[in-house]
């Protein structure tokens, strides 16, 4: 009988299929022509029927689908241990978001993900789920490598490294899956980031996008408690609950962490179909829990496995993913039964392939399917020795024993990626030393915005303004609470602008005193009923405080910045990781005066703690000039005259200097 040809046999292997039947060939063949499996079974039957150009003995090895890594940020394999043991939104929001807006480009996409891909094929990984920005370059370096990837553009409510709003963010990835819609390789899918980093019209639009081109939307969803708590407390409703009421889950959602859903929200996904993409590294690393993945597989949800970005895991090694999923789910759930091996296995390749939608192509090895899969070696001294009473004890071998190194060849779409761990498609060396190059470049950014509280605070900061230079202002200590619109009046002056307030500071204090000092207010501001009227946070950095003393103990401070503060004081506390704090509360009536055409801010303020029962009275202005400056101190000077204020009653220094002092 005449043999037909293909181009690959892969012969002589212990065949893990990962079919509907769960198949298992201990001595099996594939066979690979052009791009797809066009058989396989027991290498007897194979090796009769098909001859190859290229055949690859695959004795004491295993044959396996490709793992599918669910859900990642490859490009940021340029920021791998650049901040590491730090809670998600210091992490987040301090240091990634700060050195993407700074770094991240093309150029830094197209390298990070050649690096990604090198790591990915060594680890027996054939597709992967990516989210980032440039995800055209991330396309560009993917098929160069010769990879499988579904590829989602990142879009934001605020400005992103490619995008300075979130429209364009839109008709970039409209742009962006229009070219490579049908690439072979290439799923191209919409991203918005995460619920708490969109808005509804912004989700609205990506739905539309991603349902038109029918392509999957990537989105973070439930990763931590505080994300669950914040929608609660700002929409009234739970995350999974708030993204259905504008319809996202229309579109092919995969749905990335999930640690913290509600039993309703799990049953909500299941419904529509949604994929789901468990990261226990990531998760552990950033202390944002474990999902409970055994109880949405109970449900019926597909769950892949991933590995989230490289900067929070810090690696893109599947089989560690594996492995420490099945383990967590025993060890939190306190059932050594739970996610057995053969289920686990199935999270990585085919169920991989349905949480992401492209099952139909990958995950198993079926006749039709693409030809993408991994050849592992089980013969090394951590896998042995092996008992053959439970064919099915493969599994155990494969995420408990089985480490990355062991990936002996990797093919995608009929195309050797790998073979006896040589890399066929990437250069490593030029790829590492480009690598190296854009690190240097990183480190001597945040190296020099370390040493700098202004630079630190500008990096996270989206609405800093800087103040006015000089800020002109006495203080006087007063035996008693006083009327300050009788005051005032009997001096001739009007009074407007009326305000009562709670503040709380916090002020970090730095070991060089020439960094300055930054506080952190809460302020709460009261109608004239007492009730609370609105609460605003604010980041203010005072530069080295005294410019200079007059006899009227007028100071004259400069270098003031101020910021909104939208995160929490824990956030900054740990950012900015000051030497020492210092908490000033106070209760504030203020009003404004005209005093020959200039304003002055006027406070009474009775702070509490050391200086609990004292009551003071600040005149206060600031300006650009230096010149207005020296005007305004004498215009403080002849106010303190009209209000024959005694000398000892004057003082130099801030409230939080007295309460350092007391």
């Amino acid at each position: 009988m005449t043999k037909q040809t293909v181009d690959i046999l892969l012969t002589n292997g212990y065949l893990v299929t990962m079919d509907n039947r769960m198949s298992l060939y201990p001595n099996g063949t594939v066979a690979i022509k052009d791009n797809l499996i066009v058989a396989l079974g027991p290498s007897d039957d194979l090796e009769a029927t098909y001859e190859a150009t290229t055949v690859i003995d695959c004795q004491n090895c295993i044959i396996s689908p490709g793992l599918i890594n669910a859900h990642t940020h490859v490009p940021m394999t340029l920021l791998r241990g650049l901040a590491d043991d730090l809670r998600l939104d210091v992490w987040l929001y301090g240091y990634m978001m700060p050195v993407e807006r700074e770094f991240v480009g093309p150029q830094f996409c197209y390298i990070g993900t050649l690096l990604g891909c090198a790591e990915m094929i060594r680890s027996g990984v054939t597709t992967f789920c990516d989210m980032y920005y440039n995800e055209a370059e991330v396309a560009r370096a993917t098929v160069e490598a010769g990879m499988r990837a579904v590829l989602g553009q990142t879009i934001l409510k605020f400005p992103s490294p490619d995008a300075s709003n979130y429209d364009e963010s839109l008709a970039y990835c409209r742009r962006f899956i229009e070219e490579w819609r049908d690439h072979p390789l290439i799923i191209p899918a919409v991203a918005p980031h995460a619920p708490y980093t969109a808005t509804p019209d912004m989700l609205q639009n990506c739905v539309t996008l991603a349902t038109e081109f029918d392509v999957p939307l990537h989105i973070h969803v439930a990763e931590t408690a505080l994300e669950q708590e914040n929608s609660v407390s700002q929409y009234g409703t739970t995350v999974v609950s708030w993204l259905e009421q504008y319809n996202l889950f229309r579109a092919k959602v995969i749905a990335a962490h999930c640690v913290h859903l509600h039993d309703n929200e799990m049953r909500t996904l299941y419904h529509y179909r949604a994929g789901v993409a468990h990261c226990p590294s990531s998760n552990l690393k950033l202390a944002s829990g474990t999902a409970p993945v055994q109880k949405l597989v109970d449900l019926g949800l597909h769950v892949g496995i991933g590995t989230d970005g490289p900067a929070s895991n810090n690696d893109l090694d599947m089989f560690e993913e594996t492995r420490l999923a099945a383990f967590l789910q025993k060890g939190v759930f306190g059932d050594p039964t739970l996610l057995p091996a053969k289920t686990t296995w199935a999270l990585a390749t085919i169920e991989g392939a349905r949480a992401v939608h492209i099952d139909h192509l990958t995950g198993s090895l079926e006749p039709g399917k693409r030809a993408d899969l991994s050849v592992i070696a089980m013969a090394n001294t951590h896998q042995l020795p092996r008992f053959a009473r439970d064919p099915e004890a493969v599994y155990s071998q494969l995420v408990y024993a089985t480490k990355a190194t062991d990936v002996r060849d990797v093919i995608v779409d009929g195309r050797v990626l790998m073979r006896n761990r040589e890399l066929l498609t990437l250069n490593e060396t030029d790829i590492i030393a480009e690598a190296e190059q854009i690190a240097r470049r990183i480190d001597a950014f945040l190296t020099a915005r370390e040493g700098n509280i202004l630079s630190k605070l500008l990096a996270i900061s989206t609405d800093f303004i800087p103040q006015e230079t000089f800020e002109i202002q006495v203080k006087l200590r007063l035996p008693e609470l006083i009327d300050i619109n009788e005051v005032f009046s009997e001096a001739g002056i009007e009074t407007y602008r009326h305000s009562s307030r709670d503040q709380y500071d916090t002020y970090f204090l730095f070991e060089d005193p020439e960094a300055g000092r930054l506080r952190f207010r809460e302020d709460e501001v009261k109608n004239e009923r007492g009730e609370l009227q609105e609460t605003f946070y604010t980041m203010t950095l005072m530069g080295p405080t005294v410019e200079k003393e007059f006899e009227n103990s007028v100071l004259l401070t400069r270098a003031r910045y101020t910021a909104s503060a939208n995160q929490s004081l824990r956030f900054y506390r740990e950012y900015f990781k000051p030497k020492a704090e210092q908490e000033v509360v106070k209760k504030r009536r203020r009003c404004h005066i005209s005093y020959k055409d200039t304003d002055f801010a006027i406070n009474l303020d009775q702070p509490s703690g050391a200086e609990a029962g004292n009551v003071y009275l600040e005149i206060k202005s600031r300006t650009w000039s230096a010149k207005d400056a020296l005007r305004k101190a004498e215009l403080i000077g002849e106010l303190l005259e009209k209000f024959q204020v005694k000398a000892d009653s004057q003082l130099k220094v801030e409230y939080v200097d007295l309460v350092t002092q007391a």
